[in-house]
């Protein structure tokens, strides 16, 4: 299938979920375009934090998106540090980290994406350690893991720097908080730089997925000019590979 039309059925994906939700009052007004903050976000993170994946974990990396802020708010309670991507991946040090025990406002507030960025520092992927779990927002998931995030790409980018790195290990989990509503049967359109999950966890329950995806990393083909022009570490590397964002 063309990449045209791979992007044009995900896109097809999302809107079906999106108007299903707003259909069934499953989350507010307004979800179009976004990842949903669905209502029972917390049961989710309270189900989440039962798990032994979880109980284990010491570094979390997160999304700011709203539907997991109970998730980031409870990490930084329990003393896990956190790390966040600045928006749009759009600095030099394209991480914020938050360490809760240097937080100068309660875990509840800091976890706010709008709040991190007042409290906590940036840090470049070099100076991050190693991610025991990553946490991920969906617009859609099916029960193998593959999921569907807004279309920005954002957070393949931000998996695919960590795995460059060396701090996405064989043990590290990905998991996504949904609305049951967000979990389909049917297959998912994928490309080469998606990445799928290990664990689904909704308010009701939670799926484990065999055999989750990991691109070993960046995959330039999939990136046009722009893109990598709008993201400081991308254009610097794009540099370093000979391929340098000039007219």
């Amino acid at each position: 299938m063309a990449r045209v039309d791979i992007d044009e059925e995900k896109q097809r994906a999302r809107e079906r979920i999106w108007a299903l939700l707003e259909s069934k009052a499953a989350a507010p007004a307004g979800v179009y375009g976004r990842i949903p903050a669905f209502f029972g976000a917390k049961a989710a993170a309270d189900r989440l934090a039962t798990l032994p994946v979880w109980q284990a974990a010491r570094t979390v990396k997160a999304v700011p998106d709203r539907a997991q802020l109970p998730v980031r708010a409870r990490a930084l309670s329990e003393g896990k540090l956190v790390s966040m991507a600045v928006p749009r991946l759009a600095d030099a040090l394209p991480f914020f980290l938050l360490d809760p025990a240097a937080l100068t406002v309660p875990p509840e507030e800091a976890a706010s994406s709008h709040v991190a960025e007042t409290v906590a520092g940036k840090v470049g992927v070099e100076e991050m350690q190693p991610v025991d779990l990553v946490i991920c927002g969906s617009v859609a998931v099916n029960r193998r893991g593959v999921r569907l995030g807004k279309g920005a790409g954002y957070s393949d980018l931000e998996l695919a720097l960590l795995q460059e790195a060396g701090l996405m290990r064989p043990e590290t989990k990905i998991v996504t908080t949904v609305h049951r509503l967000q979990v389909v049967d049917e297959s998912l359109p994928e490309t080469g730089h998606d990445f799928s999950v290990d664990l689904i966890v909704t308010p009701d329950e939670v799926i484990a997925c065999d055999s989750p995806r990991r691109p070993a990393g960046l995959v330039w083909e999939d990136l046009d000019r722009e893109k990598i022009a709008g993201i400081p570490v991308l254009a610097k590397r794009a540099t370093k590979r000979g391929r340098p964002l000039v007219p």
